[in-house]
């Protein structure tokens, strides 16, 4: 078979012959041969398609590092793991789309945070029919809605401790601070929790998820780390606001795994982000809030028991906040309550 020189195999697939020598030097593309005299590279007309498929992912935006793994697996598989990475690049942008446009009304003088609403809200939390203690912990105010759901055996403390550093933000926060407020307490709170395991380490692994909103003007800020999550029902759909930190997300999001698999998956509780003993990032967005719109902050021992219809059916049926809480905490305990139970309800009205 016929070598080809660095430049005809750069025409051939569409790359640069510099790109070709920095892929050879990451073990990216390595040549056929390297000539020992001119130290000319030269390829195989069998490479033609890695280099296609290399160049492909370039211009998806894929880190080389992420690359060289596709390239590595069978075609299945390396399928799968485009449409994981394509998963999250569109969640990385829907959620800096709202801060792109935050920002550009703020710098042409359009910024239409001026009207002011407020918050009706209720909270509640349930010990469930199965664990022997409580380690959901939620917080409801004016400003501020908050759930954490702890876990290990040091989870109680560690969920109330989260809640108390974001308890400062139940306070009037200028709608462009908003996110790095969130940003900056949920720091402090992983902080905390980190520290208080490190003076109380325990063989079995603790943390806890944090979930919250704040309301600035008509702007909500919203930071998220675990698999509590945040609904918002609007015009009578029920939408999702967050994305759940676990390894059956994950694998929803590759498209190995449909959502009604991963009802009963074993590993559906396994978190791959929380507040523990590690830093972590948090999501952040900001969300457009309107007179009308109510939401619905959980721990997953609510949305893993009562199936999403239930959960719209009562938030549409019920217009009290206190009373949407207790229907859909006795639904989880219908369930066979297997797990505690945090919910906060709130309606956004006029202020």
């Amino acid at each position: 078979m016929e070598l080809l020189t660095i430049g005809a195999f750069a025409r051939a697939v569409r790359l640069s012959p510099k790109a070709l020598r920095l892929y050879d030097e990451l073990g990216l593309l390595t040549p056929a041969r390297v000539d020992p005299l001119s130290g000319y590279r030269l390829y195989s007309p069998d490479q033609v398609e890695r280099a296609r498929l290399v160049a492909w992912l370039r211009r998806l935006g894929m880190p080389l590092a992420r690359i060289r793994g596709v390239c590595e697996l069978a075609p299945a598989d390396a399928a799968a793991e485009v449409r994981a990475y394509w998963a999250q690049v569109e969640a990385d942008t829907a959620a800096r789309r709202g801060l792109a446009s935050s920002l550009v009304e703020r710098l042409t003088g359009k910024d239409t945070t001026t009207m002011t609403l407020a918050l009706r809200y209720a909270l509640r939390t349930d010990q469930g029919l199965v664990r022997e203690s409580n380690q959901d912990v939620g917080y409801a105010g004016q400003r501020l809605l908050a759930v954490a759901d702890g876990f290990g055996a040091r989870g109680e403390p560690l969920s109330s401790m989260a809640i108390d550093t974001l308890a400062a933000l139940d306070t009037a926060i200028p709608a462009g601070e908003l996110l790095n407020a969130l940003a900056d307490a949920v720091r402090q709170a992983g902080t905390a929790v980190r520290e208080y395991l490190s003076a109380n380490p325990t063989d079995e692994c603790s943390g806890t998820t944090l979930t919250a909103l704040v309301l600035s003007g008509s702007r909500l800020g919203l930071v998220h780390v675990g698999d509590a999550r945040v609904y918002l029902l609007r015009g009578g759909r029920l939408f999702r606001i967050t994305h759940d930190h676990t390894a059956v997300q994950s694998l929803i999001a590759e498209g190995r795994l449909t959502e009604e698999e991963a009802v009963s998956h074993p590993q559906r509780s396994l978190l791959v982000r929380a507040l523990h003993g590690e830093a972590v990032e948090p999501d952040l967005a900001l969300h457009d809030a309107l007179p009308g719109d109510r939401y619905l902050l959980c721990s997953d021992g609510l949305h893993t028991v009562v199936p999403e219809e239930e959960l719209r059916r009562v938030l549409v049926s019920e217009d009290e906040p206190e009373e949407a809480t207790r229907r859909l905490v006795g639904l989880a305990n219908a369930g066979g309550g297997p797990d505690n139970v945090v919910c906060v309800v709130a309606d956004v009205v006029p202020g």
